[in-house]
Order: C-alpha cells, then sequence, then structure tokens
C-alpha cells in the first residue's frame, strides 16, 4: 500500500525512473558489446551475416506485433492511477494483455511457418538464415507479452521492474548466444546462426520473469488500496477501451515503422549520391559506414539518459493531464528540458571536439572522426526531439510526433539529394542532412508543446549551460595538447573527457546552474552530493 503512495507522490519520481532507466541502459550496451565481440570471433562474419538478415525481418514482425500498445497502456494507466481507479487500470491492461497475446501468437506463428516462403521467393538471400529465423519466431510473442507488463508497470511510475528485466533479458539473452552458438558450430555455420539466434527467446522469458513477480507484489498492494476505496468508478466497456488503446498507439507504431523505413531511403539515396560526387562503390560504401555503422550509434549512445526519460515523462504527464493540474505539466515539462539541456549540449560539445579520438578509442577508425564532428550536434537535437515526444505521447497527442517525424524525413531526404552530391561536402552532406532531420522534428514538436502546455523554455537557464560549455571546450583544447605528450592517446581521450565533466559541473555550480534543490532530487547520492559541495562552497542554495 505504501508502495503505491510512493509512486503516485514524489515529485521527483519521473527523474528517479530516468536515472534507473539510464543506469540499466548503460549496463545493457557495455553487456551487449562484449557479447558482440565475443560472438563475432565465435560465429565469424560468414555466421553474423546469416543472424543479421534474419534480424530485421523479426525486428519489423515485433513492431508490428506490439503496434505502440505498451506506450498507450502507459498513458491510460498513468490516467486511471491518478485519478485512484485502481480497478479501472486493471481492466485496461487485462484488455490490452489479451490483444497483445493474440497478436505476438500470431506474428510468432506467421514468421516460424512463413519461414521457408521468405527463402524461396529471395526475400532472404541466403537459405542458411532458415533457421535463424526459425529460432527467433519464438521471441516475438514473449516479446510482445513481456512488453505489456512494461507498460503497465512504467504507468504506475515504477521504473525499477523495467530496468531490471532489461538487465536479466540481456544476460539471459548473450549466454543463450554463447552458449548454443558454440555448441551448434560442429554441426555448420547455419545451425550455429540459429542457435545464437535462441537468445532473443531465451531472453525474452527470463526479463518476462521478472515482470511476473513485480506485478505480482503491485497486484497484492493494489488489491489492499482498492477494498479500501469506494467503487464509484463506471466500468468502461471493452469497446470504448480498445478504441482508445488504438488511437493512441496507432501512431506510435506508425513512428516505431518510420524509422527503418527512412534508414532504408538513406540506404538507396547516399551511396548513390556519393558516386554522383566522384567516389567508387567501395568508397561509398565504406563513407557510409562511418555515418550510419559509428557516427549515429555514437549519438544514440550519448542520449540514452534523454531516452529514458522519455519513458518517464509518459506516465508522470499523463498523471498531472487526467489530474487537470495543467501547472505540474509545465513544471514537469520544464523540468525536463532542463534535463535535457543540462545533459546533452555538454555531450555534443564534447563529440564534436573530440570526434577523432573517440572514434578511434571505440572503433579504431580515425576516418569516422570527420562524420562524427559534423553529427554531433544531433546529440542536443536529438535529446529535445525525445524529451518533447515524452510530453506530447503524455498529452495524449500520440500523433504529433509521427507526423513532425514524416515533416523531417522529407527534409533529410532532400538534403541528402542536394549535399551529398556535392564534392566539397560528400557524405558531411548526409550528417548535417541527418542533423536537420532531427532539428526540425526537435523544434515542432518544441512549438506544439508550446501550444498546448504554454511552456516556454528558459533562455537564461539555457544560455548558463551554453556557457558552462564553452568554458568546458576551452578546457578541453587546453589539456588534450598537453595530455597527449605524457600519456597514451587511449588515457589522453579518458582523461580528457573526465575533466570536461568537471569543469562543466563546477562552472554550472558557480554560474547557479545547479543548486541544491535539483542535487537532492539525485536518487541515492543526492543529500552526500550536497554535503561535499557546500563544503567546498561551490553549491548555491
Amino acid at each position: 500500500m505504501q508502495q503505491i503512495q510512493d509512486n503516485r507522490h514524489g515529485a521527483n519520481q519521473f527523474l528517479k525512473g530516468t536515472l534507473i532507466l539510464t543506469a540499466a541502459g548503460i549496463i545493457v550496451k557495455v553487456i551487449g558489446s562484449l557479447n558482440w565481440i565475443i560472438l563475432s570471433r565465435v560465429l565469424g562474419g560468414e555466421g553474423i551475416g546469416l543472424y543479421q538478415m534474419a534480424f530485421p525481418i523479426y525486428l519489423l514482425a515485433l513492431s508490428l506485433s506490439t503496434a505502440g500498445i505498451p506506450t498507450a497502456i502507459s498513458i491510460i494507466t498513468a490516467e486511471k492511477v491518478a485519478l485512484r481507479d485502481y480497478r479501472g487500470a486493471n481492466r485496461i491492461f487485462q484488455l490490452s494483455l489479451i490483444l497483445l497475446v493474440a497478436m505476438g501468437l500470431g506474428f510468432s506463428m506467421l514468421m516460424y511457418f512463413g519461414a521457408g516462403w521468405l527463402v524461396e521467393l529471395r526475400f532472404i538471400r541466403d537459405a542458411r538464415a532458415y533457421y535463424a529465423l526459425l529460432a527467433l519466431s519464438p521471441a516475438i510473442f514473449l516479446v510482445t507479452v513481456l512488453s505489456s507488463f512494461r507498460g503497465y508497470l512504467q504507468g504506475w511510475q515504477i521504473m525499477t521492474p523495467t530496468a531490471v528485466s532489461q538487465i536479466v533479458e540481456q544476460l539471459f539473452r548473450v549466454a543463450t548466444m554463447l552458449i548454443f552458438a558454440a555448441l551448434l558450430l560442429p554441426k555448420g555455420i547455419d545451425y550455429a546462426a540459429g542457435g545464437a539466434s535462441l537468445g532473443a527467446g531465451a531472453g525474452a522469458a527470463a526479463g518476462l520473469a521478472v515482470l511476473l513477480y513485480y506485478y505480482w507484489r503491485l497486484q497484492r498492494d493494489v488489491a489492499a488500496q482498492a477494498r479500501l476505496l469506494p467503487s464509484s468508478f463506471p466500468q468502461e466497456n471493452a469497446k470504448s477501451i480498445m478504441r482508445r488503446i488504438i488511437v493512441l498507439a496507432l501512431p506510435v507504431s506508425i513512428s516505431s515503422i518510420m524509422l527503418p523505413l527512412v534508414a532504408n531511403l538513406d540506404l538507396f539515396i547516399v551511396p548513390a549520391r556519393l558516386e554522383a560526387a566522384g567516389y567508387t562503390v567501395e568508397q561509398a560504401t565504406e563513407l557510409f559506414g562511418y555515418l550510419t555503422g559509428m557516427a549515429v550509434p555514437l549519438v544514440n549512445l550519448a542520449t540514452l539518459f534523454t531516452a529514458a526519460l522519455a519513458t518517464s515523462l509518459v506516465p508522470a504527464v499523463a498523471e498531472a493531464c487526467a489530474l487537470g493540474n495543467g501547472e505540474q505539466i509545465i513544471q514537469r515539462t520544464a523540468a525536463a528540458i532542463r534535463l535535457t539541456n543540462i545533459v546533452t549540449i555538454p555531450a555534443a560539445a564534447v563529440l564534436w571536439l573530440l570526434a577523432t579520438p573517440i572514434s578511434t578509442f571505440v572503433y579504431h577508425a580515425p576516418q569516422a572522426g570527420e562524420v562524427v564532428s559534423v553529427l554531433a550536434v544531433s546529440v542536443y537535437l536529438l535529446g529535445l526531439h525525445q524529451t518533447t515526444t515524452g510530453v506530447l505521447q503524455g498529452l495524449g497527442h500520440t500523433a504529433i510526433p509521427v507526423v513532425n517525424m514524416g515533416i523531417s524525413a522529407v527534409v533529410k531526404v532532400v538534403l541528402n539529394w542536394r549535399l551529398v552530391a556535392l564534392p566539397a561536402l560528400g557524405i558531411k552532406g548526409a550528417a548535417w542532412a541527418t542533423a536537420a532531420d532531427m532539428g526540425v522534428a526537435a523544434f515542432l514538436n518544441l512549438y506544439f508543446v508550446y501550444r498546448y502546455t504554454g511552456f516556454r523554455m528558459d533562455l537564461r537557464a539555457l544560455g548558463i549551460n551554453i556557457f558552462a560549455a564553452a568554458v568546458m571546450s576551452a578546457g578541453i583544447y587546453v589539456f588534450y595538447d598537453a595530455a597527449s605528450k605524457i600519456l597514451t592517446e587511449t588515457q589522453t581521450t579518458l582523461a580528457t573527457m573526465l575533466l570536461a565533466a568537471i569543469v562543466y559541473v563546477v562552472v554550472l555550480l558557480l554560474m547557479g546552474g545547479l543548486s541544491e534543490r535539483d542535487i537532492m532530487q539525485i536518487p541515492l547520492v543526492g543529500a552526500a552530493a550536497v554535503r561535499i559541495l557546500s563544503g567546498l562552497g561551490l553549491l548555491k542554495p
């Protein structure tokens, strides 16, 4: 019972959830990176290729199977919980679970029995990927069901189950992939790729078990609380509930399909326009790899925090919206945008200044540095887009971010066509087009956030963030050159990044960009950090 109250109230719940999801995301990324290194050595390039042939089909089926419904569950659950209609929240979940079970089962069977057809019709160019398709098919059902529980628990603004399940899922996925790939390798590379593909289902089953445990704990508390409350809420009929779920979920589903669609447009346009600029086919392929395989993943890694923030923000805004508390909506939006600025502006500056050293450290490809430096601005733009999308979804306007993504995609296609063919730009033209794509989507979102909430960005706070990042950038410029004379390249890069973070935080504290209240909101370490910084005279109340 106390757990319910703690999760419903607490002004900083969405910040706590953000930090929990961010920590989980980092752990999952590290585990996944180590797994990919080991798996590549087990399967080799050929085996990885077979696995990669089957995986896009799986991702497409999964996108169609979940169809944005978990986000809709999160929004509607948050609304019901805000009104203390716990029975209504459970009814929403039960009906949506039935829908997702049916969809997950249907797409799993379709992939399993359609695998041979995909190979015969040459959608899958190499017939040896057949076993990987079969092995991935059960995972569609399991991940679809798992996503429904995540959406429901997130609607209660409880992010720990999502975080724990992500880590457990990744651990079981990696262990299964490596074990079965090694065991089946003597039977042939096609069997080994199939064995590696079993990891998706095993990981999903483990993650689902974790969520079932948290769901059982929550339901125990919900049942106790519901008995104390009068049953004053009329029961909605199933038809109206399903209609609301579909209205909210359909735009989210379209947006998830748009991402691979835009990626495929890049695949068709960018290499061809690079060739028009005078590059050979091999050079165009290499440059395209720098952009999509190196620069874009670095941007995504730098925005792990804002991706988690957007997930936490959806139910937080939906709760305030259900209560009709416009002031709280603005407060939570302002806090989220402020956090986005604090985190992504320095991250963009670091990636811009240290593009080549970071590319060398991560990929052993200093040639990618030029593209990374151009795309660095996208860290801020993508972060802003993610956060504003979370606000709009929480308000129930799930279609607006999708329309904005569509407009920005058109801008990207036009710019790709024009800029990439210019010999002076080449692949940098594609990077600028990608940045413009994210920028257009972000600022269109920001306009609609203002329109529906009245929120205006605090330009003074933004100026402090930019000034702190500028001082930090000067420190990077001076320190990197000096450190490179006595340290290795890797040591210099890591030491410079650490120093940059310290300088940025200190300047932010001295300028009043971080207050005692801000730091106290940080779970676990907030109080201790306040004591230390106050003792150093760096903290303003």
